[in-house]
């Protein structure tokens, strides 16, 4: 049994413990206070107050609607500093309205009494001096009463003058109908491009974030592995496949501009073009394998999938060459509707684009699976000695290409111009890293291919995440100029990164038991996905679709203020110029589509998720 004196002191141990605590969080928050500038005392100036009284009366009045306003102007003569000799002022017309000035005459700086009779009961009198040089100044504003009479004392300038001066009444009356402002107008042009800003972001990110999600799962990446022989020739074959896939786009754009020349023969190549590719893929890979295909079967397959590519590409060239023409004709042809003309050129074009880097992708994953697959059998077929000794070499150069392209991007980046550090020592290093992992690994380990995609996309994904879209927008505004284009890339490069992760993660989350069944039948990587990851992950997929959506929404209209378009861009120049009440419509606006978009992708992910 332990001393009470023991229990004392545990006790006073942790007393003085949450005492320091509480003192440590005291100060810190302190330090908060003084770094953030704290200030109360500030928000209780008059001149603070009276500004944010304006602020909140303007933002409650949103500009939406406008009435015509007819003017009524009333005018009384005034003498400042007071003439020498009386002067016979005309008497009124006691049956319209007029205003007395009491006294008519003063000295600058004074103070005089304006009395309005039969105005408009219950409108707001402005009331200006006039001097000769018919510069305005405004004085005061009065409300009339029910009985269209209003009285206020008025201070006025240091303004003489030996001329005669007038003060002049201004009400300005509501007449007619409401109808709807100019500003109005504009917000519902903004907004309705913050929301297709927003949709066309948000389908950009999901075609190229779904894919790259795969990588990014690690539960399908940690299973991939291949040996070192595999890995270098892969690293190797990837830059040549990337080559030569973007060298055949190019070829083949070229020759499909030159075969085809016209709509009828670029829509008969885009029919043609499929039908070939899908006849030597059909050949090449049959159903069914009845016996082992001897050496020349294997090559004319192999010529069949080439042709098939080949196909597959002239297809896609016939098929944006098609695109353009019918765009430009349909342009030029439908008035109104032209921009579905525009849209049609436009999809040709990006078609265009996509197709040289597809195909350069395309090409390099290609080769880099094939170079694999090679190594993989070198591994199991070569003697140990062999294989040891193509390790050595390959690893080396594999090392030292993968470097020097490293070394290659920094020297775009920051334009070192010294190929020593940029080429030489890169590609030294990268050798001797090489063959240092040769000596390690055994002639048939192999390394966690897939991990290491994982632990790279993630990065990269994580990376990008990491800079919001309100930068990203400026660098796009230089490369396509300011408006919603620059827009819609920078939300769709935020929210590949984010939809990528949110995909992935679910992946990550599914039942394995699917999975292992379709892996255990011998289904390929792709038909495994295909059967056993696919069908659990549409509804939550469809879910992270909507609810990324309804943030691209909220996100364009803030990256409108780096030049990004949409409604932001117009809220911003309101707030610049203080026009408060037209930015209460832009924010009106923002709230209402906000709102919208909530409530329907509620009932989209009850009704489809």
């Amino acid at each position: 049994m332990k001393p009470p004196a023991s229990g004392g002191l545990r006790r006073l141990a942790r007393s003085l413990g949450l005492g320091l605590a509480v003192i440590l969080v005291v100060v810190i928050y302190a330090y908060g206070f003084e770094v953030t500038k704290v200030d109360l005392e500030e928000t209780r100036s008059e001149r603070r107050q009276t500004q944010l009284v304006r602020i909140l009366r303007a933002l409650a009045k949103p500009e939406i609607i406008e009435f015509r306003q007819d003017e009524l102007a009333v005018a009384a003569p005034f003498f400042m500093p007071c003439p020498p000799t009386p002067v016979q002022l005309h008497e009124p017309n006691p049956l319209q309205p007029y205003i007395l000035l009491n006294p008519s005459c003063a000295e600058p700086g004074g103070e005089i009494q304006v009395e309005g009779f039969n105005f408009v009961p219950n409108s707001t009198a402005n009331i200006f001096l006039v001097p000769p040089s018919l510069v305005t100044l405004r004085l005061s504003q009065a409300v009339a009463e029910a009985d269209g009479h209003f009285s206020t004392h008025v201070e006025l300038p240091e303004r003489s003058s030996s001329e005669v001066q007038s003060i002049r009444v201004i009400v300005r009356q509501n007449v007619g109908s409401p109808t709807l402002t100019r500003t109005a107008y504009d917000t519902w042009d903004k907004i309705i491009e913050t929301v297709f800003l927003a949709l066309l972001a948000t389908t950009l990110s999901t075609a190229i974030a779904v894919p790259l999600s795969f990588l990014a799962a690690r539960n399908l990446m940690k299973g991939i592995t291949s040996p070192l022989l595999g890995v270098a020739l892969s690293l190797l074959a990837a830059p040549a496949g990337f080559v030569l896939g973007a060298t055949a786009a190019r070829l083949a754009g070229q020759w499909g501009a030159m075969v085809a020349v016209g709509v009828q023969a670029n829509l008969a190549g885009a029919v043609i073009a499929p039908l070939v590719a899908w006849g030597a893929a059909r050949w090449a890979l049959p159903s069914e394998e009845l016996s082992s295909p001897s050496l020349g079967i294997r090559l004319a397959r192999i010529f069949a999938l080439v042709t098939a590519a080949v196909a597959g590409i002239f297809m896609l060239v016939f098929i944006a060459e098609f695109l353009l023409q019918m765009g430009d004709r349909l342009e030029a042809t439908l008035g109104n509707l032209s921009f579905l003309g525009s849209f049609i050129f436009n999809l040709g074009e990006i078609l265009q684009i996509a197709l040289g880097a597809g195909t350069a992708l395309a090409g390099a994953g290609i080769l880099a699976s094939f170079a694999g697959r090679l190594g993989k059998w070198l591994t199991t077929t070569l003697p140990r000695a062999g294989v040891r000794l193509a390790e050595f070499g390959l690893a080396a150069a594999a090392g030292a290409a993968l470097l020097a392209g490293l070394g290659a991007a920094i020297d775009w980046f920051y334009q070192v111009g010294e190929p020593r550090w940029t080429l030489y020592w890169p590609s030294a290093v990268g050798a001797i890293c090489g063959l240092a992992l040769s000596l390690r690994l055994a002639g048939r380990d192999t390394l966690p291919v897939g991990l290491v995609i994982y632990y790279v996309s993630r990065t990269i994904f994580n990376a990008l995440r990491s800079i919001e879209a309100l930068i990203m927008v400026i660098v796009f505004a230089v490369w396509v100029g300011i408006g919603p284009f620059a827009g819609v890339l920078a939300l769709s490069l935020h929210s590949i990164a984010a939809l990528a992760k949110l995909y992935s993660e679910q992946v990550e989350s599914i039942m394995p038991g699917p999975l292992e069944a379709i892996t255990a039948t011998g289904a390929t990587r792709v038909q495994t996905i295909i059967y056993a990851v696919v069908p659990q992950i549409i509804p939550p997929y469809i879910s992270f679709t909507m609810y990324r959506w309804d943030i691209n929404v909220r996100m364009s209209t803030i990256i409108g203020f780096a030049g990004g378009g949409g409604i932001g861009f117009l809220l911003q120049q309101n707030i610049n110029l203080l026009n408060y009440r037209a930015a209460s419509a832009q924010m009106l606006a923002i709230a209402i589509v906000v709102a919208a978009m909530d409530y329907l992708s509620s009932y989209l992910r009850e009704r489809v998720v």
